[in-house]
């Protein structure tokens, strides 16, 4: 199988998924301190600024400096990344593989086992249906990411996308149970307690069963909406076929391995939860419950099972939690849009964004005003550090994500997280190499 270069001739209007192999460009294990420590989550999971400095000083290679490197503007944060980058290669810290592989990617923790395949996936325009979002994107977040690829030409860190094979032991899955009984190319455990291995895939016939596999296949991009609008937007500056036409992701068969999903927390910055509380007199039910997180998100999973009354949010940041649930249904119906599919308007995500955030609270959905956070310890202590709110959401189910999605239907933005994600820093791709 060709390389993604050579590959992307004549496939601008291919159907189905297709998977290239490239030229992983990897840490050199024994200069730097452990892979453990110089991989990071994704860019949008990492809490500023304490997880930060965290990864910054766990060693000074680690792939934070580049995914989110810190200086006074912009383009001089995207311009130090580039230098990073060619420097960390030109010392020996960063090497690339001899051939193009895709590679065979595990995750192991927390009850939960996971593998999928990495490699450089055909970048397809909206119109083709082959990968569909579920969540809209912010353009500034567009134009940073494409920013710093620009700068850096590179993959930094792969997306992570779901499909749903047949369930059997065939295809590419077959490919994957051979190569996991192999020597991998590397194994850590990271921070969290999750288990990596990695390894290269590069027979022609395995290859060819993938790639087989894969072309009747479309995918639910999981995680990396911002960066999958940044590979479409690369590409369609270029105007001829070239590395470009391909983008770094984790393709994951939930038919065999389904994802955990987990719901993305909100940030109010100006806004002091008594504030928030005040505002939704009679509008909404509000329990004010005790200091556990553990029984409040309780409280909250029983909440949200509810079928009269669905919508349920946890407000924190006082010290305590507030349970929030049974909306007025006549605000509802003033405030949600009612020219998209009921299971849209009920989403937790939309009653928020349409009713709380745009019509009772009157707060500005930027960056100056709300912040997104996945992990909700870090959500609360945030929140009562800065005398803000933090607005608990309780997760939506895979199905309704994947219904919504196979009818065209965008969620709220930062509505799910899917997971386990992958690491940062175990693979890169390059395109010079490819």
């Amino acid at each position: 199988m060709s390389t993604p270069d050579h590959a992307g001739q004549g496939l601008r209007t291919g159907q189905g998924l297709r998977l290239a192999p490239f030229r992983g460009l990897r840490y050199v294990p024994e200069r730097v301190g452990s892979l453990a420590a110089v991989t990071s989550p994704p860019y949008d999971v990492v809490v500023r600024p304490d997880g930060l400095r965290h990864l910054e000083t766990a060693d000074p290679h680690n792939i934070v400096r580049l995914i989110l490197p810190q200086a006074a503007t912009a383009a001089d944060r995207h311009r130090q990344a580039a230098d990073t980058l060619r420097r960390w290669q030109e010392e020996g810290i960063l090497a690339a593989d001899p051939v193009p592989a895709l590679y065979v990617y595990e995750q192991r923790g927390d009850g939960i086992l996971q593998r999928g395949l990495i490699g450089a996936l055909r970048v397809t325009p909206p119109e083709e249906g082959v990968v569909l979002p579920h969540e809209d994107v912010m353009p500034h977040i567009v134009e940073d990411r494409a920013a710093l690829m620009r700068d850096t030409g590179a993959n930094l860190e792969p997306l992570l996308f779901s499909y749903r094979g047949d369930g059997s032991a065939t295809g590419a899955a077959a490919v994957i149970e051979r190569v996991i009984r192999t020597t991998p190319l590397l194994s850590t455990t990271t921070e969290d307690g999750f288990a990596h291995r990695l390894w290269s895939v590069t027979d022609p016939d395995d290859l060819a069963r993938i790639a087989g596999d894969l072309s009747g296949q479309h995918a639910l991009i999981a995680d990396g909406h911002h960066r999958w609008a940044t590979y479409q937007r690369l590409r369609a500056e270029q105007p001829a076929p070239g590395p470009w036409d391909f983008g770094l992701v984790l393709l994951v068969d939930t038919a065999r391995y389904p994802l955990r999903v987990r719901a993305i927390h909100r940030l109010l910055h100006r806004l002091p939860v008594a504030d928030a509380l005040a505002a939704l007199a009679g509008s909404f039910r509000v329990r004010t419950l005790g200091a556990e997180l553990p029984a409040a998100l309780d409280a909250l999973a029983e909440a949200s099972k509810a079928d009269e009354h669905g919508n349920a949010y946890l407000l924190a940041g006082d010290g305590r939690f507030h349970l929030v649930d049974r909306p007025d249904p006549e605000l509802l119906a003033r405030t949600v849009p009612a020219d998209r599919p009921r299971a849209w308007r009920e989403l937790d995500a939309t009653v928020l964004h349409s009713t709380l955030l745009e019509h009772v609270w009157r707060v500005q959905d930027d960056p100056e005003h709300i912040g997104y956070i996945h992990e909700t310890a870090a959500a609360v202590h945030q929140a009562e550090r800065h005398g803000g709110t933090a607005v608990l959401m309780h997760p939506v189910h895979e199905d309704v994500v994947r219904e919504l999605a196979e009818q065209g239907v965008t969620m709220p933005r930062k509505s799910t997280s899917f997971g386990p994600k992958p690491a940062t820093g175990l693979v890169l791709r390059s395109l010079a190499l490819n």
